[in-house]
């Protein structure tokens, strides 16, 4: 079954140009596709917000891969490549199963966010691709790959940026369920972060710093504690707050999980969104960036001498510590990492202005950028060569080849958006 692509992304800033979207039942089904077309591409819960998910071919929705495998005794769950972690997180829970950790929203796809190496935060939580334990996927010849941790390439493939092939499915370590409790701090001043950062951020399992730039503040401190998880009044000169927030001002927070200290379940307080509301503003662009977090307060001071021209674009930057990991194209790769996360207003001509600028402020820190956000930069990493040996193995054909790769592995920086 096919039909003409007329999508968009998730945030409506991009528009893709594929000209067919398939919906494969089977293996077999979406292999027999590999083979017959020219190029083709997964296409997941759209939550990129640039061309890394585009193809010039044919794309392919795999929401009929639906299925998710607990093997309590290996303690690992296999999803399909379908599965978000909406779904995947309650159905673990009920069987006193979690994961190590969760995005800011559930509403993305597993398989998507583990390609790109996307993450939650913690200074003891690697990304969420660090979860994975194997990932099966349909290579350009349209055969059926399996890589298990400890093979080789296995750290190649994981964070994949869907070159290797289509991903079907992936196996996840799991963990006993846990319960956290959340609670909110307002006004912590940058000056408490000059010689504090690694304590603040290790203050709880989670710990997210929302600021406008404005002030040398950051407005809201959101920390996350397995419990018994006690909050005490004052965080290094931040108040704890009485109320319910949303990390936007002007924001509706019931669209927030539950904050105040009260427990809940690790999937019902590790994202900040719940799942049945609109995460974050909706209508929004965003850009993210990873330094090294032993040079995060400097990179975060040469950013604030941008404030006057980033605020009146920004809904909010929110700063949050990763751990390191081995996965070649992870933007954590071998350091303890501190991401500077962007939420902007819908303006793209004012975002791209401001993007060269950001990144060149950035630049002596060495900075990587989020492979599905947007940027302007070109991406570097130790291990690129050997990746784009590992493409060539698995897709000689360049089926899954597309302007962003052309782009960010093989050319210079050209990233139009529709």
């Amino acid at each position: 079954m096919n039909q003409p692509q007329i999508f968009v992304n998730w945030a409506a800033n991009y528009r893709y140009s594929a000209g067919r979207l398939h919906f494969p039942k089977t293996i077999e089904e979406l292999q027999e596709l590999t083979r017959n077309c020219e190029k083709v591409k997964a296409l997941g819960t759209r939550h990129s917000f640039n061309a890394i998910a585009d193809t010039p071919g044919d794309h392919v929705s795999l929401a009929h891969f639906d299925e998710i495998v607990l093997d309590r005794q290996a303690r690992t769950v296999t999803v399909g490549a379908g599965v978000n972690y909406g779904q995947l997180a309650p159905y673990l829970h009920r069987s006193g199963h979690a994961l190590h950790n969760l995005a800011s929203l559930p509403h993305i796809g597993v398989v998507g966010a583990c390609a790109t190496a996307t993450h939650g935060s913690g200074v003891t939580n690697a990304c969420l691709s660090s979860s994975v334990a194997s990932l099966e996927f349909i290579d350009g010849r349209g055969e059926l790959s399996r890589l298990s941790r400890g093979q080789q390439p296995f750290e190649g493939a994981v964070v994949g940026l869907g070159a290797l092939g289509v991903v079907t499915s992936i196996t996840l370590d799991v963990l006993p369920a846990f319960t956290i409790g959340q609670a909110v701090y307002e006004n912590l001043s940058f000056d408490r972060l000059e010689n504090n950062l690694e304590q603040i951020f290790s203050s709880g399992y989670s710990v997210s710093v929302f600021t406008d730039w404005q002030d040398h503040r950051a407005a809201q401190v959101w920390i996350k504690r397995r419990e018994p998880a006690i909050f005490e009044a004052e965080f290094f000169g931040a108040r704890l707050a009485t109320e319910k927030l949303h990390p936007l001002p002007g924001h509706p927070a019931e669209n927030c999980t539950d904050q105040l200290g009260i427990p809940g379940a690790w999937h019902e307080r590790l994202p900040h969104f719940r799942m049945e509301f609109t995460p974050s503003s909706g209508a929004e662009l965003q850009s993210e960036y990873f330094v090294a977090r032993e040079n995060g307060y400097e990179a975060m001071l040469a950013i604030e001498e941008l404030r006057d021209r980033i605020t009146p674009h920004l809904y909010v930057t929110e700063l949050r510590a990763i751990a390191a990991d081995g996965f070649w194209l992870s933007p954590f790769y071998k350091r303890a990492t501190l991401g500077i996360h962007f939420t902007w207003k819908p303006d793209w001509a004012a975002v791209k202005a401001l993007l060269p600028l950001i990144e060149e402020r950035l630049a002596r820190f060495d900075v990587r950028p989020h492979w599905a956000k947007l940027f302007m930069m070109t991406p570097s990493y130790p291990k690129m060569a050997e990746f784009k040996r590992l493409v060539e193995h698995y897709d000689r054909q360049e089926k899954f080849r597309n302007a962003f790769l052309d782009a960010n592995l093989y050319g210079p920086a050209l990233r139009p958006l529709r």
